[in-house]
């Protein structure tokens, strides 16, 4: 695989984590857990976004 197909690989997965974190807090009953789980949820997603617009692979 190019160097671009693995960096989009990552930007993939730090989405679709992001989407499982997002899951688990809704299906939290801990009000603290849901929100450490979305923040994180949110940190990754704007991650992913600003390497992906600048296209930057951070490795």
């Amino acid at each position: 695989m190019s160097a671009e197909g693995e960096f989009d690989d990552r930007i993939r997965q730090m989405r679709a984590k992001a989407q499982e974190m997002e899951q688990k807090a809704e299906q939290s009953t801990d009000p603290q857990e849901r929100q450490r789980l979305k923040d994180k949820a949110r940190r990754l997603r704007q991650l992913s976004d600003r390497e992906s617009s600048e296209g930057i692979d951070p490795m």
